[in-house]
């Protein structure tokens, strides 16, 4: 099956609604970070079809529970989940933010070349980054245990708004250590089209 094909399927299983070109932009995403990794080794998955299943549709299938209008994805790395989500949901503005300079310059390329009018990128480390604003959504893809993803980045969390974690296994000793002041607002399990591993998302808020 071509990634396109594959790509398509995915989207149906996980029941979304994208926009009229986000397919073909995805795919174009895609073909930016295949491009960019044998150079700068952006991530360690290489093959197309891996890369649709644990890249795309890993990033697509937490879409129907990003209401925020402004998202934060801390440590992007290649942009995942973060230009997906820009893919999936033009009108939320996302925030791209990692400290790799390298990582950066394809997020500023991809942000270019996608014509991601929705999307910034910032090379901050989290804990020192000053924005000047807070997100009504913060989230990540395994960048940290929960207590330590809490610390680093509740900060840049708005008044009423969410982390969110996405994570293989369900964690039950991260969430057993989450810091006073936090709880678990929900967890949901994922199923991934073509990804043979347990996924959750973990949506935490201030009590």
């Amino acid at each position: 099956m071509s990634p396109a094909a594959q790509l398509a399927e995915g989207v149906v299983q996980l029941d979304l609604a994208l926009p009229p070109q986000a397919l073909p932009r995805l795919l174009e995403y895609l073909g930016l970070l295949q491009k960019w990794n044998r150079i700068y080794n952006l991530t360690a998955v290489r093959e197309p079809a891996k890369m649709v299943s644990h890249h795309l549709l890993d990033s697509l299938a937490v879409v129907p529970q990003v209401t925020a209008a402004t998202l934060l994805d801390v440590g992007s790395g290649a942009g995942l989940p973060g230009i997906p989500l820009a893919l999936a949901l033009p009108r939320t503005h996302v925030t791209l933010l990692d400290s790799s300079h390298k990582k950066t310059a394809f997020l500023q390329q991809a942000k270019l070349e996608l014509k991601l009018d929705n999307v910034a990128v910032a090379c901050e480390r989290v804990e020192t980054w000053r924005p000047g604003r807070a997100f009504e959504m913060v989230i990540s893809r395994a960048f940290s245990d929960l207590a330590e993803f809490i610390k680093l980045a509740g900060r840049h969390v708005a008044p009423g708004g969410r982390l969110a974690a996405m994570k293989g296994i369900y964690p039950h000793e991260e969430i057993a250590r989450l810091p006073g002041g936090w709880r678990l607002a929900r967890a949901l399990a994922l199923a991934v089209p073509g990804l043979r591993a347990q996924r959750h998302l973990l949506l935490i808020e201030r009590e």
